[in-house]
């Protein structure tokens, strides 16, 4: 029964983020259904986390087992010619039973990528934040330099659906804090306005909600210094806006050696 560990790399425009919903087109159904239709095994590949709708990835993991002993690059190929063009695996390898893509997962790495020009191409707008406004670049890497380190991040926090469905009544009881080890913006040679963050883990929204915020930083309306205050807060309504889906990529993700 060999378990396999995926990179896959998708564009989340026309799909209603990763995981499976009923009538709906996912990432994680359409991978689901390549592999049925491979291997005629039913079998819900896991994730390292749940990219919502419109959110793209460059280094999502999955996992997942199977009955079937095909060799690794037939599996790859043969998904990578059943899969729509905006789905891709790049890299597909055994792993040890134990690996899973979410629980095993030590650190993530997200970019939010924002256009700060006035007109965006259609090219480019479907991965991008367009966002004319005039930016204070260092105030906002001044603000993003403050969630580094072990933080609550209730005010950065969207309440998750998922859970409040499962268990009735949402985050009570959930732990908010997080560990953030990097978190910046640069301009890149294209214009862009890129932010990174690694994290140990993040919460529902919670990029976006950081971003959202650091924007309103870089328009001025809120003082870079505010974001300690922010997190101590604890409120949703003390932070900024939830930045668009589109600007957002999960990048990778860093596990312990197999």
């Amino acid at each position: 029964m060999p378990h396999w560990k995926l990179t896959v790399a998708y564009d989340g425009t026309s799909f209603n983020g990763w995981q499976v919903q009923p009538g709906l087109p996912t990432i994680q159904g359409t991978l689901a259904d390549a592999i049925h239709c491979i291997t005629g095994e039913s079998v819900l590949p896991h994730g390292s986390g749940r990219t919502d709708t419109g959110v793209h990835a460059l280094g999502q993991v999955v996992s997942f087992t199977l009955n079937s002993p095909i060799p690794a690059p037939n599996l790859q190929r043969a998904l990578n010619n059943l899969l729509p063009g905006s789905i891709r695996v790049l890299t597909l390898d055994e792993a040890p039973p134990s690996f899973h893509a979410r629980h095993s997962a030590r650190r993530k790495t997200y970019e939010y990528r924002i256009a700060p020009q006035v007109i965006c191409l259609p090219t480019l707008a479907p991965f991008v934040w367009n966002c004319s406004w005039p930016l204070d670049l260092a105030a906002m890497q001044q603000a993003a330099a403050h969630v580094i380190g072990q933080h609550d991040f209730t005010s950065f926090a969207a309440t998750d659906p998922d859970l409040q469905s499962r268990n009735g009544d949402g985050d009570a009881g959930r732990s908010f804090v997080r560990s953030i080890f990097a978190s910046s913006w640069e301009r890149d040679g294209d214009g862009l306005l890129i932010y990174r963050v690694t994290g140990s883990g993040f919460l529902h929204h919670m990029v976006r909600n950081l971003v959202g915020t650091f924007v309103d930083v870089g328009r001025g309306r809120t003082p870079a210094g505010a974001v300690p205050a922010i997190l101590a807060a604890r409120s949703r309504s003390a932070a900024g806006p939830t930045a668009p889906p589109q600007g957002l990529f999960l990048l990778g993700v860093v596990y312990d050696p197999l």
